[in-house]
């Protein structure tokens, strides 16, 4: 990753330790050609994403047609969501987005927006939305 997309994920790191504990597990990216077979590399990050959910997960896919949210409705779906589970793990697809299989094993779908991010973009876009609703969960003044 870019140094700039460290520092960030750094940063917000170190602030969501206050709300919960954070455990980044990266995929390495399949090379992609000319002439790639993109549904069989899709196919293949599905599996190696597949080996590396924790067990009794609450697994959400971050999806460009998930569901959207306000930062006040992601602070309730959060709160919503940790009565029901205490483990989440989220997942962010690569270039071709995540395959109907993986999909299909999500609890739910979130999109961070309308706009297609690149992932390390989408990284740090949920970790500074999830520091938001765990402040306006916890009255913490960052969200005003």
């Amino acid at each position: 990753m870019p140094s700039w997309v460290n520092t960030a994920v750094s940063e917000y790191s170190k602030r969501l330790k206050e709300f919960a504990q954070l455990n980044f597990i990266e995929i390495p990216l399949i090379k992609r050609g000319k002439t790639s077979d993109l549904g069989r590399i899709v196919e293949k990050e599905a599996l190696l994403i597949q080996n590396v959910i924790p067990q009794n997960a609450h697994i959400i896919a971050l999806a460009i047609d998930g569901e959207h949210f306000s930062s006040e409705n992601l602070a309730k779906k959060l709160l919503a969501t940790q009565l029901i589970a205490h483990h989440l793990c989220f997942i962010i697809g690569g270039p071709e987005g995540l395959s109907r299989e993986t999909l299909a094993r999500c609890h739910a779908s979130w999109s961070l927006s309308a706009l297609t991010l690149p992932h390390p973009l989408a990284r740090i876009v949920l970790l500074e939305a999830l520091y938001r609703a765990f402040s306006i969960n916890h009255n913490h003044p960052y969200h005003k």
